[in-house]
């Protein structure tokens, strides 16, 4: 045993311990450069060799990959560090202290996901690294929960390519091997204001967002019966208006009109494509209003991702857990990490936790994820 590292229950408290929001609000996002630290130290007192890696364009944010054993191929197990904020008035304990209560550990970051590295930790204390066939990787991510900035700048710059990864996602240790993806625009009119007495005189944004809602309405459809995958609970593409704003006065005419909108493709649908397609619906609008329409994304996109059924990563832990793997309408960071080998999403604690006031996991998850880490480094590292 590694008598260094701290017994699992701690080294989960520590973690819990770091703030490390990611918002779009400058005033609430953190950096994580704190939680990295400890993590290197803890992954170096493990036997692995660390690289923490700034994150362009982001405010302090850094990744760390940690590896042990040689060759090429292995095992990449994978997870952001950061977390969501929290609100303070809904939560009734402190997110930043682990609390132990019915069976339950409570804190930000408890299932999504800053505990997955102890459970990681915790699993490899007692495996002598040393006698790896095959390397292994861990990967710590920044901004999941904002920009995805850490998985895209990994996947961009890195040359690993290891046989499979997965990401350690709180899915009730059910395997997920696909999901759709999301892209989010702000659609904006700019009309021309006037009285509403003499309608000529100006151009109303509002009726302007009709016409366009009424192109996107189609395009909907479009992608309803075009595209389909039985694998999905809803089964195809969707759109949702979740915000429009548009006029001060009755009695004037409205001179600008923004809506927000998304879109959720399957996988297979690129996002160029998706782009195209949507460019092509509103084309209508702005061939009869030059220059008076613009769409800009409210958040970097995310394409969907699947994990091919057959390969053997989804074969050996569907056979290791006795479930087939899932699809899910959610996004994670597998889009890009399977850029670099095939993916699958899994870890312990539920989906319905994440981001929730007073998130918890349950501690009947522990045995047999700790269980798992060790079956799948063994299959995949040893052998």
């Amino acid at each position: 045993m590694k008598t260094k590292l701290p017994p699992f229950i701690e080294l989960y408290r520590e973690l819990i311990a770091i703030p490390s929001i990611s918002a779009t609000d400058a005033t609430l996002d953190q950096s994580n450069e704190s939680l990295i630290s400890l993590l290197s130290g803890w992954f170096r007192d493990l036997g692995f060799t660390v690289e923490v890696q700034p994150v362009p364009g982001t405010r302090h944010k850094f990744n760390l990959l940690a590896k042990t054993g040689n060759g090429v191929g292995g095992l990449l197990l994978a997870g952001h560090t950061d977390t969501v904020p929290f609100d303070e008035g809904r939560w009734t304990r402190d997110p930043f202290t682990l609390a132990e209560h019915d069976n339950k550990l409570f804190g930000l970051g408890t299932a999504d996901m800053k505990g997955f590295f102890a459970f990681i930790l915790d699993a490899l204390r007692d495996i002598d690294v040393s006698k790896l066939s095959r390397p292994l990787y861990i990967l710590a991510t920044a901004d999941e929960e904002t920009t995805m900035a850490g998985a895209r700048y990994f996947a961009e710059s890195t040359n690993l390519r290891p046989d499979c990864a997965i990401i350690g996602e709180p899915t009730s240790l059910k395997p997920v091997r696909a999901h759709k993806g999301h892209i989010s625009n702000a659609i904006r009119i700019q009309g021309q204001s006037g009285h509403s007495s003499d309608p000529s005189r100006g151009v109303n944004a509002i009726e302007l967002m009709h016409e366009s809602i009424t192109q996107l309405i189609g395009l909907r459809t479009t992608l309803k019966t075009r595209y389909h995958h039985e694998g999905f609970a809803i089964p195809c593409p969707t759109m949702n208006f979740g915000h429009i704003n548009g006029g001060d006065a009755a009695n004037r005419i409205c001179a600008c009109c923004e809506l927000y909108m998304d879109i959720r493709p399957l996988p297979g649908l690129t996002l160029n494509d998706l782009d195209d397609l949507l460019k092509d619906a509103l084309a209508p609008v702005s061939a009869r209003w030059p220059g008076r329409l613009t769409v800009t994304a409210l958040h970097p996109p995310i394409p969907g991702y699947e994990c091919p059924p057959d390969h053997q990563l989804v074969k050996v832990v569907e056979k290791l857990l006795g479930t087939e793997t899932e699809m899910v309408n959610y996004c994670t960071e597998a889009p890009f990490i399977q850029t670099l080998c095939p993916t699958l999403v899994l870890g312990p604690g539920s989906i319905n936790q994440a981001h929730q006031p007073d998130e918890y996991i349950d501690t009947a998850f522990i045995k047999p994820t700790l269980e798992l880490i060790d079956r799948i480094v063994h299959h995949f590292c040893y052998h």
